[in-house]
């Protein structure tokens, strides 16, 4: 049987042996309430190293706000090296809103803003506290169908779970004991003022994205590859024009 604890204790070393290379000394995470951000932050607690937690509302729902009030708390009362912090950032992000309101910007555009407006907070709390950003994606989102925001939530310095899949990091948060309420939640990504999810924005589950990534014969394939195609982009270095040396 394959040893949940064992991988949860490797990934945290390995966030702790990157900060100690390059000299880091706070661990910076934004946390949404959901299944991804809980495992990340809880394995930065698991360091030692101080870990900065960050729930940063924009007109989100209250499920996934107290979810990750929640979670902040529990983290608080289980590593003394942990901080919890509230920034609301609704405010922000209308005044954002209000400026580009006369040149029709789309709804997803806003939406992806959001996910901007949040990395640009975790940063500024990086830089100030000798940190770095950590990502919580997971090895769907990021390297399967590109489900992220460029520069948004995929901005980050280091990616610890994105080696997992989505079941892997339920797995993992079975483990570590993050809350039931969150591991039951139906994941979503915060984007949007209503409660659509990811499922419901993808078209299929994460069980079969995750079949659809492992086997080309799945019936889920094709649908894998219309999600994923839009989103090579993220997935790629940024092109650079080379000039000719001579």
């Amino acid at each position: 049987m394959f040893n949940w604890n064992v991988l949860a204790d490797e990934i945290s070393s390995w966030i702790l042996n990157y900060a100690k290379e390059n000299d880091v000394s706070t661990l910076v995470v934004g946390v949404s309430g959901g299944i991804d951000s809980a495992v990340t932050s809880t394995l930065c607690a698991k360091t030692g190293l101080r870990t900065i937690v960050i729930n940063m509302p924009i007109k989100q729902a209250a499920s996934q706000y107290n979810l990750s009030n929640q979670h902040i708390e529990w983290l608080k009362k289980n590593w003394d090296n942990v901080e919890g912090h509230i920034i609301d950032l609704s405010e922000t992000y209308d005044k954002f809103h209000s400026k580009l309101i006369d040149y029709n910007v789309s709804e997803l555009a806003m939406a992806n803003s959001r996910a901007r407006l949040r990395m640009s907070t975790l940063y500024a709390l990086a830089g100030s506290n000798n940190g770095i950003v950590v990502g919580t994606g997971n090895k769907v989102e990021d390297f399967g169908v590109g489900f992220y925001t460029k520069y948004g939530d995929g901005g980050v310095d280091i990616s610890p779970i994105a080696d997992c899949t989505k079941t892997e990091v339920w797995e993992l948060a079975e483990e570590i004991g993050v809350i039931k309420d969150i591991i039951s939640a139906a994941p979503t990504d915060g984007l949007w003022d209503d409660s659509r999810n990811d499922e419901s924005q993808l078209g299929l589950s994460y069980k079969q994205l995750e079949e659809a990534m492992e086997n080309k014969s799945s019936e889920y394939y094709s649908r894998y590859e219309e999600i994923r195609k839009p989103n090579l982009h993220k997935m790629k270095p940024i092109p650079v024009c080379e000039i000719p040396k001579e």
